[in-house]
């Protein structure tokens, strides 16, 4: 299966590629090795239709979700990108982004997302951390926002600063339930804005990393991380697989309360570090920017990106930690447990 996928991604290649910069590397410094270790109904509501002369007919595929792409990595491109969802908010809506680990990590700049939040008129939401750091309490994280530029542009919500709320999840492996910020109620529609990149623990970050721990409370970060075990103590669990399916079930119990018409995702690839925007001091990309990807659907966008890293030159660093910490894992039950499809129609915006 995943043979059959790299080789529809290869025919779709150049269509991607036109007016990209994917083909070279930046030379810079290889990564460190880490260490650490039923929604059939809502099917058509996370597929939107590709627009007319996008792809050719023996590349599309119509009967899977939708992923949108730009190689325009500017305010503009990203805007571009989300109006061609064509996806409008209902209600008070939160953009889910993650604030960085000071003092020089990858997160996204104000200056680049600063318009599409302002489109949606959005807040920007956060939680703690559960492992320390400049965000592991209220106050010390929301200075990190405002010394990050986000606080200028929006306005900003930690959803945990006054406690928590539990949502349940169906048909689970490893959680019965997911522990949100409070706050998270106070909000009817989403976009998950995040930065793909490379991560020590789950291998790589994108939107259902972004939802999975992003959105959790510090003891539901805990509750995912020990794969439903304990809500406290060590982040760190014995059991890789685990964890990673515990991560996938979070999204899917978070997408269930909020409503997938409720939802978009959008994937930036740029700054492509084996190391996640939780790392204060993360190694230099080895990997040439890609671009933006948007869909209806987390699981078939994170695929994406996958796929676009697994074509790019330089990609070593990272193709080796996401193969270590066995990343596609989440995918794939993700994909098991009907969160989304892992096969996806590759729209090419720039054309």
């Amino acid at each position: 299966m995943m043979e059959d996928k790299i080789l529809k991604l290869k025919r779709m290649f150049p269509i991607i590629l036109l007016g990209s910069v994917l083909l070279s590397g930046c030379g810079s410094t290889a990564a460190p090795s880490g260490t650490e270790p039923k929604k059939t109904e809502d099917t058509a509501a996370q597929t939107a239709p590709a627009p007319e002369s996008t792809l050719t007919p023996d590349t599309a595929d119509q009967n899977s979700p939708a992923v949108y792409f730009t190689s325009d990595i500017s305010a503009e491109g990203l805007v571009k990108l989300y109006e061609t969802l064509n996806w409008t908010p209902t209600g008070n809506t939160a953009v889910k982004i993650s604030t960085g680990e000071p003092p020089a990590s990858n997160y996204l700049r104000p200056e680049l997302i600063g318009d599409l939040v302002k489109q949606v008129d959005g807040t920007i939401v956060e939680c703690n951390t559960a492992y320390g750091g400049s965000r592991a309490s209220s106050a010390m994280h929301k200075q990190v926002a405002e010394d990050h530029g986000f606080t200028v542009i929006a306005p900003f919500d930690l959803m945990d600063e006054e406690g928590e709320a539990e949502w349940p999840v169906t048909g689970g492996k490893r959680l019965n339930n997911i522990i949100v910020g409070s706050h998270a109620e106070n909000y009817q529609d989403w976009v998950i804005l995040s930065h793909y990149k490379g991560h020590q623990m789950a291998g790589f970050g994108g939107a259902i990393k972004n939802v999975g721990i992003g959105a959790s409370s510090a003891r539901g970060k805990v509750l995912v991380h020990s794969a439903g075990t304990r809500t406290s103590g060590s982040i760190m669990h014995s059991d890789q697989d685990a964890w990673l399916e515990a991560l996938a079930e979070m999204v899917d119990g978070f997408v269930d309360h909020v409503g997938t018409d409720h939802i978009i995702y959008i994937n930036v690839m740029n700054r492509l570090s084996v190391d996640c925007d939780c790392n204060g001091h993360p190694a230099e990309p080895d990997i040439h920017d890609i671009g933006i990807l948007a869909s209806f659907d987390p699981v078939a966008l994170d695929q994406a990106c996958y796929d676009l890293v697994s074509q790019a030159e330089g990609n070593e660093a990272l193709m080796r930690r996401i193969e270590r910490q066995h990343g596609l894992h989440t995918l794939e039950h993700a994909e098991e447990i009907g969160l989304g499809s892992r096969t996806y129609n590759l729209v090419n915006i720039d054309e």
